[in-house]
């Protein structure tokens, strides 16, 4: 398995035709091993489907083989102790192989199998989903419950924020530089739109996962020259809420504001997401937390993710769905890697979730 993991991490899987090699030869390692992997398109961008077992139920695993951008050396994977490093190390590529592996074992007791386990392999969820995850769930490839093998140090991600992407349009009015009190200034008028949109009562919202929402200001585009005063200024917005908080109640909050002190500012939603709101008293949760507790003989969290993940496509259909992997540190990062004995702990838990 953690060759499998570092044949993965050397392709360098940083753009649409190198996640697609990475879904070919997992394509090609599933099919060596007499499982067959139906191949999807969309966009330019591949997924597999594969599936073992029978019944009413269906589990699903979904694993990403896109990675981030990193330089040619961090595709060249190295052991120092229980650590594998490489870039997609953890994100998610361990988890991948994990799946691959523990797959393979369950085909070949396939026939004793009381539910069907579905193989989600996705190339694009470090630049959203929409072309994979998302496309094979509009197609029906939902299942009663998701396990997205995001790095997670073995604990159980079973809610995660939902997303509102924005811009705030301020208005201000133009004058000569030198005589800046005959204008409006559009900047510190965006200045002062932020510090009261801070002020309102949906960022105080929490649950027992999180303490408050996230709000981030991303960009500032405004001005063309020094001796202007600017007259318009677009801030642009991502805001992670709670789970419980009502998208459009947010959204109209901010408007009511707007409209109030800030007469002609114009709001713009770009995108959105809902936030993933799996029980903690979900049968399967539970399952997999005593599954876990028992393979790792420790005691196994549930907790909450600030970001987001491919998850959030499922739930949106109504499957239970979490996020779960096994653990590393430094995703994104000049020096991530993974813990091999982890690595080695998940897929022997997948494979128990399913078969006990």
């Amino acid at each position: 398995m953690i060759e499998l993991l570092k044949d993965l991490i050397r392709i360098k899987s940083d753009d649409v035709e190198g996640a697609n090699e990475a879904l070919l030869f997992c394509k090609e390692w599933l099919e060596q091993r007499g499982i067959m992997a139906t191949l999807y398109e969309n966009e330019s961008h591949l997924m597999l489907v594969a599936e073992i077992g029978s019944g009413e139920e269906c589990v699903v695993w979904n694993g990403h083989v896109d990675v981030v951008p990193g330089n040619d050396s961090q595709f060249e994977p190295y052991i120092d102790d229980d650590f594998l490093y490489g870039r997609g190390s953890a994100d998610m590529k361990a988890g991948v192989a994990a799946m691959m592996v523990a797959f393979y074992e369950l085909s070949k007791v396939s026939q004793t199998l009381t539910k069907k386990v579905q193989l989600h392999i996705v190339t694009d969820e470090e630049t959203g989903g929409d072309f994979t995850s998302k496309y094979l769930v509009d197609k029906g490839f939902t299942g009663d419950f998701v396990i997205c093998g995001e790095p997670t140090h073995l604990h159980i991600g079973l809610q995660a924020k939902g997303i509102i992407q924005f811009d705030v349009h301020v208005k201000g009015k133009s004058s000569h530089g030198s005589r800046p009190w005959e204008g409006v200034n559009a900047i510190e008028q965006a200045f002062t739109f932020d510090k009261e949109m801070r002020n309102l009562s949906f960022l105080t919202a929490s649950n027992a996962f999180y303490d408050y929402p996230s709000l981030n200001l991303a960009k500032i585009h405004a001005g063309a020259r020094y001796n202007v005063v600017p007259d318009a200024c677009i801030i642009s917005y991502d805001l992670r809420f709670v789970p419980g908080q009502v998208e459009k109640e947010i959204v109209n909050e901010i408007h009511q504001m707007a409209d109030q002190l800030f007469p002609g500012t114009i709001l713009v939603v770009h995108a959105t997401a809902p936030a993933v709101t799996t029980s903690e008293n979900d049968p399967y949760v539970a399952k997999l937390h005593s599954v876990t507790s028992e393979i790792t003989k420790e005691p196994t969290n549930l907790f909450g993710q600030h970001g987001s993940a491919d998850t959030r496509f499922y739930a949106e259909k109504g499957a239970g769905a979490i996020e779960f992997g096994p653990s590393g540190a430094d995703w994104h990062g000049e020096k991530e890697y993974v813990s091999i004995s982890s690595v080695e702990k998940y897929k022997n838990i997948l494979v128990s979730f399913i078969v006990n």
